[in-house]
């Protein structure tokens, strides 16, 4: 029987890595759907099944799920409760947040820090590091990886981050070995001997990967996210499941098309461009509100915007941002044509406060947008840039969980 089973994974060996992610990603719920999207035989998709399982990255449930309109019943298939982790990390322009995230995108612990990002990148980096191992030796859940979200392009394939525009960082600043070393300085542990690697991306990139396989985006093919950061505006385009990065990791920077040639001066040397018109500081400007110390930006326009949206300044300072917003979008479904647009951010504030101006603007600025519809949503996961960097951080173990965990 043993022999059997061993044989049976050999045969189904290369579908461990998809078999993982069928299940990470809920496409797979029981072991009938796993077998019929492997492609595979129900014996060899059970091997597959019950490998992961002894891997502990899932849990085979042998109560049988309620029953289809024909077979028997089929095992739950799920990710393992107490399962390995990985350490995800956000860096934004008001301080940082950590946390633990298991298979599925699920959080399992966070802290947040709040403080001035100094101009020397690796202090931040040691602080979010360190309050990531903390919630480590808290927890005593076992670390598979590292994963740091920060709100700049990150250029391939040395890892820096390019053009941190909303913070003090040097252009260039080598984000991905500071990380790497500030994990092996905290100890941080990798499934081998050594320590935790370190994934490194652009804040937008890694929510849009998120989104799409944990939230607003599942199921799309062509996938467009738009969204503010604590300052600034940022995109990311995942085609067929993954992100569309470029040659060199710097690819739809759309924070920098022009929406208003006659607008404020961007950060890049342009004028008017989505980044500083449609970003929380507009709105706040716009509104004719001075922006407060006590919280973020991107909190102070969400209550604004919850709270007084009834005050006609606030109204029109919102259809303002909202028909610059739409101008920018519909230029980029004409170039793009995805096939559905998700919105995070103050932009997901805006679609919720009226969904219907934006869809409107879209629609008459686009010609994809007026001969078919194309979806606009907002972005639902709460974290989604940290579950992100998290992603980042578990894909190797998605590719070749046995590599990783021998």
């Amino acid at each position: 029987m043993t022999q059997t089973r061993t044989t049976r994974l050999e045969r189904g060996r290369g579908a461990l890595g998809p078999a993982l992610e069928l299940v990470h990603t809920g496409r797979a719920p029981t072991r009938a759907v796993l077998t019929a999207e492997l492609g595979v035989t129900r014996a060899t998709a059970g091997a597959v099944a019950a490998e992961l399982e002894a891997l502990g990255l899932i849990t085979v449930d042998a109560r049988p799920a309620a029953a289809g309109s024909q077979g028997r019943p089929s095992h739950r298939l799920s990710v393992a409760p107490g399962g390995p982790v990985v350490l995800a990390a956000q860096i934004h322009a008001d301080g940082f947040r950590a946390a633990l995230v298991g298979l599925g995108g699920r959080m399992v612990a966070t802290a947040p820090g709040c403080m001035t990002v100094p101009a020397d990148p690796s202090h931040i980096i040691d602080a979010v590091v360190e309050a990531g191992a903390g919630l480590l030796r808290e927890t005593g859940r076992r670390c598979l990886g590292a994963g740091l979200a920060v709100p700049s392009a990150v250029a391939e394939p040395d890892g820096t981050a390019l053009n941190p525009l909303h913070l003090s960082w040097p252009a260039g600043a080598p984000v991905r070995r500071l990380f790497t070393e500030a994990l092996a300085k905290a100890g941080v542990p990798g499934p081998g001997e050594g320590p935790a690697t370190g994934f490194t991306g652009n804040d937008v990139n890694l929510a849009a990967l998120a989104e799409h396989r944990h939230g607003a985006g599942r199921g799309a093919r062509h996938l467009l996210c738009v969204a503010t950061g604590h300052r600034g505006v940022g995109g990311a385009l995942v085609l067929d499941g993954r992100l569309h990065s470029g040659s060199s990791g710097l690819a739809l920077e759309v924070g920098h098309l022009t929406v208003n040639p006659a607008g404020l001066p961007c950060h890049c040397g342009s004028r008017g461009c989505l980044d500083v018109e449609t970003d929380p500081l507009a709105f706040l400007t716009a509104a004719g509100r001075a922006p407060g110390p006590e919280v973020s930006l991107l909190q102070q326009a969400r209550d604004l915007l919850r709270t007084e949206y009834g005050d006609p300044a606030v109204r029109a300072a919102a259809e303002l941002i909202v028909d610059r917003l739409g101008l920018g979008l519909a230029g980029l479904v004409n170039i793009l044509n995805p096939d559905r647009i998700i919105l995070g951010g103050l932009h997901r504030a805006l679609l919720d406060a009226d969904p219907e101006r934006l869809r409107a603007v879209v629609a008459d600025r686009s010609l994809w947008g007026r001969s078919g519809s194309v979806p606009i949503l907002p972005c639902t996961l709460d974290y989604n840039s940290l579950i992100g960097a998290a992603e980042a951080a578990w894909q190797p173990v998605l590719d070749d969980p046995l590599t990783v965990l021998g």
